[in-house]
């Protein structure tokens, strides 16, 4: 089975993997604006920045879908070669 699957084709769930971690990226960098101004001393960041930051979660839940994703297909090709 490995010999006919190409060492650059993308398989089931590797796109919401990337996304997912696209995602995450974007809330782990609103995270850390949002904290700064309790390390500068500065004026708090608006109350969006921390539903930004919620993005963290959606982006792990996103990853861990794709991953879910790819486990059932690498599972589903073990099943039709066995037969």
């Amino acid at each position: 089975m490995r010999d006919k699957t190409q060492t650059n084709s993308a398989g089931p769930g590797d796109g919401l993997i990337r996304a997912g971690a696209v995602v995450f990226f974007i809330g782990a960098l609103a995270t850390l604006v949002t904290v700064a101004p309790l390390f500068f001393g500065t004026k708090p960041f608006p109350t969006y920045m921390f539903g930004l930051s919620m993005l963290m979660g959606v982006g792990f839940l996103v990853a861990g879908a794709g991953v879910l994703r790819s486990m059932a297909a690498g599972r589903r090709q073990t099943r039709e070669a066995s037969r």
